[in-house]
């Protein structure tokens, strides 16, 4: 079954990897910041040598987005996410996995996890 993992992240401290630029993640030693570093490379290629990892993309900051609406047949385009929460969507990995709890597994697995949030989505599949 296929799962969206939703990074989320502050986007005061926006940057990629999240993690690093939190101020959280600013104050640990040099050496726990290589190791989340390593962490995330070493899950990436884990996932990707399994099969698992289909893609996972970075985001640029919430306030390069634009929102999209269309009422009444008029389009309204507006800057940023609706959203005025203190997180917001940083990056997504999409994974292929044989179970739920893989999935969560691989959540837990990604830095983020430990700073901010990272959400667990089934994939729907169109018929």
């Amino acid at each position: 079954m296929k799962y969206l993992l939703l990074i989320h992240s502050n986007p005061i401290t926006w940057a990629h990897p999240s993690f690093l630029h939190t101020e959280e993640g600013r104050a640990l030693p040099k050496k726990a910041r290589d190791a989340l570093a390593a962490q995330l490379e070493n899950l990436l290629n884990e996932l990707h040598e399994s099969g698992e990892l289909i893609n996972a993309v970075p985001l640029e900051p919430p306030a390069s987005t634009k929102v999209v609406r269309v009422r009444k047949g008029v389009r309204a385009t507006t800057d940023g996410p609706y959203s005025e929460a203190k997180e917001q969507l940083a990056g997504v990995f999409l994974v292929d996995v044989a179970t739920p709890e893989r999935a969560e597994e691989i959540a837990a697995t990604i830095p983020e996890a430990e700073f901010y949030a990272v959400e667990v989505r089934p994939a729907s599949v169109f018929d």
